[in-house]
């Protein structure tokens, strides 16, 4: 005959370990999209939770009150939230590559729905947004994103997480300091280029006054820019291979602001 426990104790853990998991599918990046129902999304974390509680040392949870179990849960929500928001950061520099694509190119006025945010965005945004989504299952990425959360509970036992505002303050400005400096780098050949346009375009209208550079010059700039798209799209893995390694820089140095 089995005999299986479960006390309020063993509830008590399981339900941080929960909260932490939740919390993290909620803020990461592939796991939060809207377009996952919020039913597979809260299966997963209980399933996942599950998982996890089998697997971790259970510590027991020491509160006095109502109040102080409840900063507990508010401790553990934090932490999963971190971590998944500090990956979901660097997701962004796919949409502020797209919208200075776009103003250069001068399709800005053009929006679609962003598959991961259901917000309107630029054009080349959500096609970023669509490599990078797509690179981040092809390379395992995700994987990552899971380990990294079960790894925490080693680092960052249930109830043992000290904030350290000042280290996460820092991490959070040196990544918005690599912030512009990784969006120019995916469009810089479509900047240069668009730079060049302009100067050519420049002198055309010097040396030919009677043309109408304006309407010429939008038209030659639509071309040209999604040309300059479609001959750099094998440089994206590189870009997502550079994005990803910021990426983990920042779940690590976020994890380290918090043991």
């Amino acid at each position: 005959m089995i005999d299986i426990t479960f006390t309020y104790a063993d509830l008590e853990f399981y339900l941080l370990v929960l909260v932490r998991i939740t919390c993290f599918v909620y803020a990461a990046p592939f796991f939060s999209m809207d377009g996952v129902p919020r039913q597979v999304k809260i299966g997963f974390g209980f399933f996942l939770s599950y998982l996890v509680y089998a697997a971790v040392d259970r510590n027991a949870v020491v509160y006095d009150t109502l109040l102080g179990y409840a900063v507990i849960v508010m401790k553990e929500a934090l932490t999963g939230f971190l971590i998944g928001w500090g990956a979901q950061l660097c997701t962004t520099v796919a949409s502020f590559a797209g919208s200075i694509a776009d103003m250069e190119i001068g399709i800005s006025m053009v929006s679609l729905m962003d598959p991961t945010t259901r917000q309107q965005a630029t054009f080349t945004g959500v096609y970023y947004q669509y490599i990078f989504t797509l690179f981040l299952i092809f390379t395992g990425m995700y994987q990552y994103l899971l380990q990294a959360l079960i790894d925490s509970f080693s680092l960052i036992p249930v109830n043992g997480a000290v904030f350290r505002s000042e280290a996460l303050v820092e991490s959070l400005i040196m990544f918005l300091g690599d912030y512009i400096t990784m969006g120019f780098r995916i469009i810089l050949p479509i900047f240069c280029t668009m730079l060049l346009l302009n100067a050519i375009l420049g002198v055309l209208a010097k040396v030919s006054p009677q043309m109408n550079m304006f309407a010429v010059g939008m038209q030659l700039k639509v071309l040209v820019g999604l040309g300059i798209l479609f001959l750099t799209v094998r440089m994206l893995p590189q870009a997502a291979d550079y994005t990803f390694t910021e990426m983990k820089r920042m779940i690590v140095s976020f994890v380290e602001g918090m043991t």
